[in-house]
């Protein structure tokens, strides 16, 4: 009597991955494929925009940078994943990792929005009468006071309005992906 050999209930316990995007080039057809590739062109923006600011303020720009970076790379390699096919050879819950992904990278572009805006807005100039105060700049003492030209000025308002359509980007997708994950 031949005895058939006991399969492995560790290699048949995991469920087969869930998707509800379709894989290959049909998902740039989807509002979400058009919200990812959004995502990365808007996100690479604000990382140049604020690259080439000469980043005046380091502790904050560099969050901003940070955030951007990063979101740009996971989010070029999350469409990769699904143009490539990938995402149905890797048993997961690709539906729950698209709202964490897309929840976290708002949390986050959301942050940087506002560091971004805050830097923006605190835009000191420089006093016309510079013989008032021998040539000091007063403000209160705590406050943030960013000295830009009219160049970092104009590319800190576009990286301000960039990285808020990029989060608006993620909130989209994020909603999205969570009315998916829920059905």
């Amino acid at each position: 009597m031949s005895e058939q050999p006991a399969a492995n209930p560790a290699a048949t316990s995991f469920p087969a991955p869930t998707i509800s995007l379709p894989l290959g080039l049909e998902v740039l057809r989807t509002y979400s494929g058009a919200l990812v590739c959004l995502e990365i062109l808007f996100g690479g923006l604000v990382w140049i925009l604020v690259a080439s600011s000469n980043v005046p303020v380091p502790l904050l720009q560099g969050w901003v940078m940070a955030v951007s970076v990063t979101t740009f790379f996971l989010s070029s390699a999350y469409l990769v994943i699904l143009v490539t096919g990938l995402a149905d050879r890797i048993n997961t819950d690709w539906n729950f990792l698209d709202v964490f992904y897309h929840f976290m990278a708002l949390l986050f572009y959301f942050a940087a929005f506002v560091l971004e805006a805050a830097i923006t807005a605190a835009r000191g100039e420089a006093p016309n009468n510079s013989t008032e105060c021998g040539g000091c700049f007063v403000h209160p003492r705590g406050n943030i006071l960013t000295v830009l030209n009219e160049t970092q000025y104009g590319i800190n308002v576009a990286a301000t309005i960039f990285a808020f359509i990029v989060t608006l980007c993620y909130g989209c997708s994020m909603v999205m992906g969570f009315k998916r994950w829920i059905v």
